[in-house]
């Protein structure tokens, strides 16, 4: 009996070939790891990602109740799990590879798919020794993996999947499990970053008119060094960044000590310490909350600063719980923005501009409510958040 994708042979394709064309346009991608694109094909069906990619996550409708973040990360499972069963030693040509095309594992990959490559040169005795002075052999191995292995093996677990979809769980826990250990995106801290990885960074803030009132902040991190025993908070007040402390006050998990500034005017140094110092590895979690009492202080964005060793990938549950990356929630009152949009790695005047219709980084504000969950890492030294656009006076 032969098993057929629904609505995958449009024009004379194959579900094969369909799945290979997919595959291979994942791989060329410059500007992100391929569960970045699963999840846009998901979110928006009228997307280029939607477009090449429907025949890999159409078939998680099954999963009827699933959030796209839970369906974009089956489809990456199935892909890590069909990876790790080809070839029969890790010296494998084949599955070296679609490592790099995939950007799969701790490396840090270049953009590129021909650089990718190249870094496989340096893989001692895998393409030969001495290593190819090109990438040639990385190519072949490439293409005959995706048309031999890869691409039909999904194509058949696609069709089972399409009807079952409890048969995806396994696959959810597959790429949650490879982006589960601490990672800081494959970017360096500065020198005095703080010591720590976010494996999960929650941010809930409740607007009192166009002021940030109170922000209650979850940090759960993984010590990067032996004797961590808190945690710098910087709440401060101003949509530049003006230099005006908010109050702080510890929750759960951690109490707070406060200091002077290094310089005259600079404001007080809030530590929230916790109940013993961390080791290397140890993960801790604590709750603070900041409050900002000026009425007049109107914002213009929610920002988080990557002053550590970075933030994991975003990961939400089937409940739509969120269990690991950066989550920003904003509640308004009766004064709500007329746009909001998440950014990344912006400057403060690109996040201001306020992105066209139908961009994937406008967000629908739902009962005064406004949230994002940022998929990819976030890497230290840069900031991330929701900016909004408030009614004209």
């Amino acid at each position: 009996m032969t098993i057929q994708l629904e609505g995958e042979c449009l024009g004379g394709t194959s579900p094969v070939a369909a799945v290979e064309a997919a595959l291979r346009w994942l791989a060329v991608r410059k500007d992100g790891r391929p569960l970045r694109f699963l999840r846009y094909a998901i979110e928006d069906p009228a997307s280029e990602s939607a477009a090449v990619l429907g025949c890999l996550v159409r078939p998680t409708a099954s999963m009827t109740t699933a959030a796209p973040e839970v369906r974009a990360l089956a489809v990456w499972g199935l892909i890590l799990d069909e990876v790790a069963r080809i070839g029969s030693a890790t010296e494998s040509r084949r599955r070296n590879a679609l490592s790099a095309a995939f950007r799969i594992g701790e490396r840090e990959w270049k953009s590129t798919l021909d650089d990718r490559f190249g870094q496989l040169r340096d893989l001692r005795g895998v393409f030969g020794d001495p290593p190819p002075t090109t990438t040639t052999p990385m190519h072949k191995a490439w293409r005959r993996a995706v048309s031999d292995k890869l691409a039909p093996c999904l194509a058949t677990n696609l069709a089972i999947l399409a009807v079952d979809g409890e048969a995806w769980r396994p696959y959810v826990e597959i790429a949650r499990a490879a982006s589960s250990e601490p990672r800081s995106g494959g970017r360096t801290p500065s020198g005095g970053a703080q010591p720590v990885f976010l494996e999960r960074l929650l941010v809930a803030v409740e607007m009192r008119r166009r002021t940030a009132h109170r922000r209650l902040t979850v940090r759960n991190v993984v010590a990067r060094e032996d004797g961590v025993d808190g945690y710098m908070a910087r709440a401060l007040t101003g949509w530049t960044g003006d230099l005006a402390s908010i109050p702080v006050k510890a929750i759960f998990g951690c109490h707070v000590e406060t200091s002077p500034g290094v310089q005259p005017g600079d404001p007080m140094i809030v530590d929230l310490r916790f109940p013993r110092p961390l080791r290397k590895g140890e993960r801790h979690e604590f709750i603070s909350l900041a409050c900002e009492e000026d009425p007049d202080e109107e914002r213009y964005w929610i920002n988080v600063d990557v002053d550590h060793h970075g933030i994991a990938p975003g990961v939400v549950d089937e409940e739509g719980k969120v269990t690991g990356g950066l989550s920003i929630s904003i509640t308004f009152d009766d004064c709500v923005p007329e746009a909001c949009w998440w950014y990344a790695e912006q400057t403060d005047y690109e996040r201001l501009v306020r992105p066209p219709v139908g961009d994937r980084h406008l967000l629908e504000i739902r009962r005064g409510v406004v949230e994002h969950t940022f998929l990819e890492p976030c890497h230290p030294r840069e900031e991330y958040g929701i900016a909004f656009r408030w009614p004209q006076s």
